[in-house]
């Protein structure tokens, strides 16, 4: 029935079974645009919803059935007529529907919660499949709990179901019971005992209850199943579901599997902000493929490491599932050469740099804050207290005068190579007289090609942060300044883009 047997069908419930936790309902646009992007990373069946749990989630799968072109669409349903006929309908424009029905297959669910026997059941198992058959060809059959029935019934049922026209039999571990071995065997055991197993294809539906649905849903795959129902971040029912980022990853990062899917994981960081932000649901830093911490190294031994050979310390490349780059963490664990590294990115030249006195300064700096950021560094290297260069010019001494009286006038002291120099000169206002007389110390045709200032927090006495951009020999350098003094933050912002390259 396959034609690549080595092809992992990913089923995509985020917008149904994800779509149950508490607080995290969407209006059927938000849930057409996930479906969008569901679709343009290559899912190949959506369950669009349950069309007889409510007119808006009926509503819904109408609209997305039109919305969607390529994606099987699919409709949840309980084994009775009443489901199924909602489902039809649900599904009307749907290019390629499926209806996805079934009932509970362990003892428990058949004693506890329908009251019956696995004789009873199974003929409502074969019922459902049949009536559903007559509207739709691609049927989907889910044996609930299937984690927990006995095997030999459980084929029983799948056998049956095969017969009736089910296209796709679902073995869900619907309460996350199962360890992998156990769960892997389960499908083992169906591959081997259902005689028309090979007309049909088996598919894991697995729960988070005890943090095992991925290594679960591997444990099916390894075993024979050919399609994985999951969501993205792998919201759902309780603890959540298989996470569908987590189970295309490990089959693109162990080559030895030979198994694949049709998803670009490209698309895996923004489909998972879309979906945490739309759900309300915010995704843990920690995990695994799209948790922002998830691509982080903080440790100086592990930043090391990683700047010498990423695979030191990742085996996926985060470009692959949409992030630009690693992040170096910068923390009071981090090392000179993770400094190094920041520094380098920011624009500055190491080799001109006074990097033992800078990396005792950030030591100091990362002790007092949990996490250092760029405007961190960039008020460090442009900190007047020690030079950050090794033979730059370093603002000894800065005043200017002005007002509505008067020209615009500014006095400056540069120390350079040990050499203390002095300067003055008028402008159109206080930051333009104060460039002018630096300029008549350095003796260069400099150009500026950018100046922003930018306040850091708010208010009349916040810092002020100050980027500014020159021009010199065809190439352009940034410099940054920060002071309660804006003349000050300019000065320093100015020189800083003329240290790296004077």
């Amino acid at each position: 029935m396959l034609h690549d047997p080595n092809r992992v069908y990913i089923f995509d419930t985020t917008l149904r079974d994800g779509e149950q936790v508490p607080g995290c309902q969407l209006s059927t646009p938000e849930k057409i645009e996930i479906a969008k992007a569901l679709e343009a990373m290559g899912v190949d069946i959506i369950e669009a919803g349950f069309p007889i749990s409510s007119p808006g989630d009926f509503q819904s799968v109408v609209e997305l059935s039109k919305a969607v072109q390529d994606p099987v669409i699919c409709a949840l349903t309980r084994a009775n007529k009443g489901d199924i006929d909602a489902a039809v309908a649900a599904l009307k424009f749907a290019k390629r529907p499926r209806i996805h029905t079934g009932i509970g297959s362990s003892d428990m669910h058949i004693k506890y919660k329908f009251n019956s026997t696995r004789e009873k059941i199974l003929e409502r198992a074969v019922e459902a499949v049949k009536y559903a058959k007559q509207f739709v060809e691609d049927i989907e059959f889910f044996a609930e709990d299937a984690g927990r029935a006995d095997n030999v019934f459980l084929a029983q049922m799948v056998e049956a179901v095969i017969a009736a026209g089910a296209t796709v039999v679902n073995i869900p571990d619907t309460n996350g019971y199962c360890l992998p071995d156990q769960y892997g065997s389960k499908i083992l055991f169906l591959k081997e005992n259902v005689k028309n197993i090979d007309q049909a294809i088996i598919s894991v539906h697995c729960h988070n209850d005890l943090g095992l649905a991925t290594a679960n849903s591997l444990a099916g795959v390894i075993n024979g199943a050919r399609q994985v129902e999951c969501t993205i971040n792998g919201i759902g029912e309780r603890a959540g579901n298989t996470a569908l980022e987590e189970v295309v990853m490990v089959l693109k990062t162990h080559h030895a599997l030979n198994l694949h899917t049709n998803i670009n994981a490209k698309h895996f960081h923004d489909i998972s902000s879309k979906v945490s932000r739309m759900m309300r649901m915010p995704v843990q830093p920690n995990k695994a493929i799209i948790g922002q911490n998830a691509f982080a190294h903080s440790s100086g031994i592990h930043q090391d490491g990683f700047l010498k050979h990423r695979e030191n310390y990742e085996i996926i490349n985060p470009e692959d599932v949409g992030i630009n780059e690693a992040d170096i963490i910068l923390t009071a664990r981090s090392g000179r050469h993770a400094l190094k590294h920041h520094l380098e990115r920011l624009g500055y030249t190491i080799e001109k740099i006074n990097l033992d006195q800078v990396y005792e300064n950030f030591l100091i700096l990362a002790d007092a804050k949990k996490e250092i950021s760029d405007d961190d560094l960039l008020t460090l290297m442009s900190d007047g207290e020690e030079s950050t260069y090794k033979n730059g010019y370093k603002l000894n001494g800065l005043s200017v005068s002005c007002g509505d009286q008067q020209q615009p006038t500014a006095s400056v002291q540069l120390e350079y190579e040990g050499q203390v120099h002095t300067a003055e000169a008028e402008g159109n206002g206080p930051v333009n007289a104060t460039i002018k007389a630096i300029e008549k110390i350095i003796g260069k045709n400099i150009q500026l090609k950018e100046f922003t200032i930018q306040a850091m927090h708010g208010g009349s006495d916040d810092t002020s942060k100050v980027n500014m951009r020159v021009s010199y020999a065809d190439k352009s350098y940034l410099g940054y300044g920060f002071s309660t003094d804006i003349v000050k933050a300019s000065a320093d912002a100015y020189l800083d883009a003329l240290n790296k390259f004077l």
